[in-house]
């Protein structure tokens, strides 16, 4: 019993070695801008760049926009697979691994050619329409980890029997979905949010090739001319990554953990 703890210990440490060490010397590096000497420097220099401040302020309010997208697309498909198509859940599984199949290289390649500015729909004919089509992007790149969130959330609660009793009140269906169902899947909904805006903060590929301010292109930007403040911008990135999986976490303990009825 004894040696299964040891070598159980033995693997976690070497397990958060592997990832705590490259975090240190990172950060470590980070602080050397001035010579001989240790500061933050680095990271007042990323927080007083207005290129920082914008393109982290356009991929918030991107990520916001896929995150209400998704969630306007996934919750009611969800509830419609549940109650009515059961036998269409395999197919809809299926359709939401696409994204992690199909490199994000790809897909941004066919936005190009199906919506430049000589197609029936130019969205890359304004500034407004490639942010539409960005967002699309990125709610189609989160769209595996929402749409598994939210179908969890709906395994733990009755769906049939709270629509029944909505419809017995006269509920209409939009009004069941968002009075109804959406208040008791909030937390795996919140769930899929967090990692749709952990997805969109980091992307790079995509908004890159679209032209846009977005805060993956700056990190790219920042990489390839700057020496301190990459490192700096790393461990930024990894705070705000890590900070939504805690969210995630968090509120995974305030989730149902059982289901009134089976599949």
């Amino acid at each position: 019993m004894k040696t299964n703890r040891f070598w159980a210990w033995l693997v976690f440490a070497l397990g958060a070695a592997y990832f705590i060490i490259p975090l240190v010397a990172t950060f470590e590096f980070s602080t050397r801008m001035r010579r001989d000497y240790r500061s933050l420097d680095a990271y007042a220099s990323v927080f007083s760049d207005p290129n920082f401040r914008a393109t982290f302020t356009y991929s918030v309010v991107i990520g916001l926009l896929a995150i209400i997208v998704g969630i306007l697309v996934v919750v009611p498909a969800v509830y419609f697979v549940r109650l009515r198509l059961p036998w269409l859940r395999p197919f809809v599984e299926f359709l939401t691994l696409m994204p992690l199949i199909i490199p994000a290289i790809i897909l941004v390649y066919g936005y190009i050619r199906l919506y430049n500015s000589s197609s029936v729909i130019p969205f890359t004919g304004s500034a407004l329409g490639t942010d539409i089509l960005l967002t699309c992007a990125y709610v189609t790149l989160a769209l595996p980890y929402m749409y598994r969130a939210v179908d969890t959330g709906m395994r733990t609660i009755d769906v049939q029997t709270l629509t029944e009793a909505a419809q017995i009140a006269g509920a209409s269906t939009p009004q069941i979905i968002g009075r109804i169902i959406l208040p008791n899947i909030l937390v795996a909904v919140l769930s899929g949010a967090f990692l749709t805006f952990a997805i969109v903060i980091g992307e790079f590929t995509i908004a890159s090739l679209l032209n846009r301010p977005a805060f993956g292109p700056y990190l790219q930007n920042i990489g390839a001319n700057r020496a301190y403040e990459p490192a700096a911008l790393a461990i930024i990135s990894f705070i705000i990554t890590w900070g939504a999986m805690g969210m995630i976490n968090v509120l995974g303990r305030f989730a149902p953990r059982t289901s009134a009825r089976t599949d």
